[in-house]
């Protein structure tokens, strides 16, 4: 999907970070050094979460720029949370391409003399704080929004709604990774919900409709909308972890592979003759790039590839349906069909 870079985002979060890391600073420089590396988790996104908000705002007549931004950065915040969580989870150590917090605090500790064990708890252990002082943020600047009570209570619900599911969604991804049999689709389906879309695209273009003062009706046409959005875009996003361009993704395409990520792809394969030759390798951290490889030509022959694809653009096509059938106005309808588009027309 495009980068949507927008230069007011990215000018109240340099400022966040900025005044955050001179307030560490006057703590402890490894405080510093824990913002500095937060500051850099944060960059490099799409930055879709503030454009959702910043699209629904305006798109319902929204004027006030400085109200959108902070409730834009807010959701930005707490995906950066997210993601650095999700890392520790993972136990990975990449993210864009580059060393996340954890990476990046393991190898400070080893330059300051410890043991690799000790580096890793050092990771770990900033990666954890890091995260939350990120979803803590997010909660500040909804919570201080100069606006009257009701609606910042909303928002409130809102943000609390993404971080509650999310959670429901980042334990199911891993208990459906740990089990021994196969994870049904509707089951992967509810996780990428749960974990993706409610957070990324339906809470962000509730928040911007709430902000704006938009009916109720519409609201509710945006979080439908924004769900089935959003699970075509993690299919999208669990299909290119196979079998995209790591040069361009930034992602391994055999960690998934690795971890046993039960994905839409996993999930179809499992109905086939080729499962069994597919499970013998799923999960195995050892996992080597030509058994990796063996493992796609498996999902290609099987149909999951194929299969996964299908149902990102019946996602699409009911997302579509609750532009076409909602009372939305008509520019920000149109631009949120072409996202729609995007989210299974994209490389990265």
């Amino acid at each position: 999907m495009t980068d949507v870079i927008d230069a007011a985002i990215e000018v109240e979060l340099g400022a966040i970070f900025a005044d955050a890391r001179r307030r560490a600073g006057d703590l402890d420089p490894h405080y510093a050094a824990l913002w500095r590396s937060l500051a850099e988790q944060s960059s490099g996104g799409k930055r879709i979460r503030p454009h959702l908000v910043r699209l629904a705002y305006a798109g319902f007549g929204g004027a006030d720029e400085g109200l959108a931004t902070r409730v834009a950065v807010a959701f930005e915040l707490l995906h950066t949370a997210f993601l650095i969580h999700d890392d520790v989870i993972d136990r990975d150590t990449v993210r864009r391409g580059e060393p996340n917090v954890a990476a990046r605090f393991a190898a400070r500790a080893i330059r300051y003399g410890t043991d690799e064990r000790t580096s890793d708890v050092w990771g770990e252990t900033a990666a954890v704080l890091a995260g939350d002082l990120a979803l803590s943020r997010a909660h500040r600047e909804i919570a201080l929004l100069p606006v009257e009570a009701s609606r910042r209570a909303r928002l409130l619900d809102i943000l609390d709604r993404a971080v509650f599911v999310s959670a429901a969604g980042e334990l199911a991804d891993v208990v459906n990774a740990g089990e021994v049999g196969p994870t049904s689709m509707p089951r992967v389906l509810a996780t990428l919900e749960q974990k993706t879309a409610v957070y990324s695209f339906e809470c962000p273009l509730a928040a911007g409709a709430v902000l704006a003062g938009a009916p109720d009706q519409a609201i509710a046409a945006l979080e439908r909308f924004g769900r089935f959005v959003g699970i075509a875009f993690q299919i999208t996003d669990d299909v290119l972890g196979v079998f995209g361009d790591p040069a361009v993704t930034g992602k391994s395409t055999s960690s998934d592979l690795r971890e046993g990520k039960r994905t839409a792809l996993i999930a179809h394969a499992a109905t086939t003759a080729e499962w069994p030759r597919i499970a013998a390798s799923l999960g195995d951290p050892s996992l080597d790039e030509d058994e990796a490889e063996q493992v796609r030509t498996a999902l290609r022959d099987c149909g999951a590839l194929d299969a996964a694809m299908r149902l990102a653009d019946e996602h699409v096509t009911l997302a579509r349906y609750e532009l076409e059938t909602a009372d939305l106005p008509e520019a920000l309808a149109t631009e949120l069909a072409a996202i729609a588009r995007r989210a299974v027309e994209r490389a990265r």
